[in-house]
C-alpha cells in the first residue's frame, strides 16, 4: 500500500535554522512540508475535534478558483454539517486513518487512498474513527453551463482509478483519474500524477488551468516559471494560470503528487 505524506505538525526546535524552501511570487507558490506545524493550524465550526491546514484560499494575487485544506479529525471529531456553502462542490482524499463518510444517508468505510466527490447540495456528515483521520478537502463553487447539471456523488479509491499512461512515455509519465475527462459536468478534475525515477515533463507546460500540487511521494525538482525548484513529499505548490511548469523526478522511489485543475468551462469577461 502506498504511504502518503502528510504534515509533520509540532513545532521545529529552537535550534533550528528558519532557513526554507518556502517562496510565494506572482506566479507561483511553494509551501514545504516542515511548516506546516502546529502553530499554523485553523478551526471551523461545525467541525469538533479537527484541526486543518489552508494550502489554497481565492485571494487576489493567489488561488483564485478553489481552497485546498488537509484536514485532521481525532478519533470521534468530525462534522454532520461540514460544507457552509450552498453551490460549493468538493473532492475528498484520504491520507492516513479511518473513519466513515455518509453520502445521502449511505456509509462510506474510508481509508489511505478513498476518494470522493461531493457535488453542490450535497447530504453527507463525516466521522474519524482511528488515525488521526487526515484527508484532502478541495472546494470550489460549480459553475454552471448550458444543458447541464452537476454530477452525482460518488465514492471510490486510487485502486479504483483509471490511470493512463501519457504518450510516447512508456509509463514513466501516467495520470491516475477519477472522473472521465469528456464528462463536461465537471469543471474541475482532481487527479493523482505519477512519475517513475527518470520521468519528466518534457516541455514548459503554459495554459489557462490553475493547479494545486500536493507531494504524496518521492522528490523531484519541478520548474515553476523561471525557477527550477526541489520538492519532496509533504510540499505544496500553486501555480496561477499560464504559469510555465515542467518536472524531472530523478527518483530514487517514484514521485506522485494530487493535482487540482479547473475545466471545461468559459472564461468569465466579467467579475463573478
Amino acid at each position: 500500500m502506498t504511504d502518503y505524506a502528510t504534515p509533520p505538525a509540532g513545532l521545529p526546535g529552537q535550534n533550528v535554522m528558519s532557513t526554507d524552501r518556502a517562496m510565494f511570487t506572482t506566479a507561483y507558490a511553494v509551501i514545504p512540508r516542515g511548516v506546516q506545524r502546529d502553530i499554523v493550524t485553523s478551526s471551523l465550526p461545525g467541525w469538533h475535534d479537527t484541526r486543518l491546514w489552508v494550502l489554497a484560499r481565492p485571494l487576489s494575487g493567489f488561488a483564485e478558483t478553489f481552497s485546498h485544506y488537509i484536514m485532521e479529525v481525532a478519533d470521534g471529531g468530525g462534522s454532520t454539517t461540514p460544507e457552509p456553502e450552498g453551490d460549493a462542490q468538493g473532492v475528498l482524499f484520504v491520507v492516513a486513518g479511518t473513519g466513515t463518510l455518509t453520502v445521502a444517508g449511505q456509509d462510506h468505510a474510508i481509508a489511505p487512498g478513498s476518494y470522493a466527490y461531493l457535488p453542490p447540495g450535497c447530504d453527507w456528515a463525516l466521522k474519524g474513527e482511528s488515525g488521526p483521520l487526515t484527508f484532502h478537502w478541495l472546494r470550489k463553487l460549480w459553475v454552471p453551463g448550458v444543458g447541464l447539471e452537476p454530477a452525482a456523488a460518488f465514492v471510490t479509491s486510487e485502486a479504483d482509478g483509471t490511470t493512463v499512461e501519457m504518450p510516447g512515455t512508456d509509463g514513466a509519465w501516467s495520470t491516475t483519474r477519477f472522473v472521465d475527462p469528456g464528462d463536461l459536468r465537471h469543471d474541475m478534475h482532481v487527479n493523482i500524477v505519477n512519475f517513475e525515477p527518470g520521468g519528466t515533463i518534457p516541455f514548459a507546460e503554459t495554459h489557462v488551468m490553475e493547479h494545486g500540487l500536493y507531494v504524496l511521494e518521492g522528490k523531484a525538482v519541478y520548474r515553476l516559471n523561471t525557477d527550477w525548484v526541489e520538492v519532496e513529499a509533504g510540499d505544496y505548490m500553486w501555480l496561477r494560470a499560464f504559469c510555465p511548469q515542467s518536472c524531472y523526478a530523478g527518483g530514487p522511489g517514484r514521485f506522485r503528487y494530487l493535482l487540482y485543475k479547473d475545466v471545461n468551462r468559459h472564461m468569465p469577461l466579467r467579475p463573478l
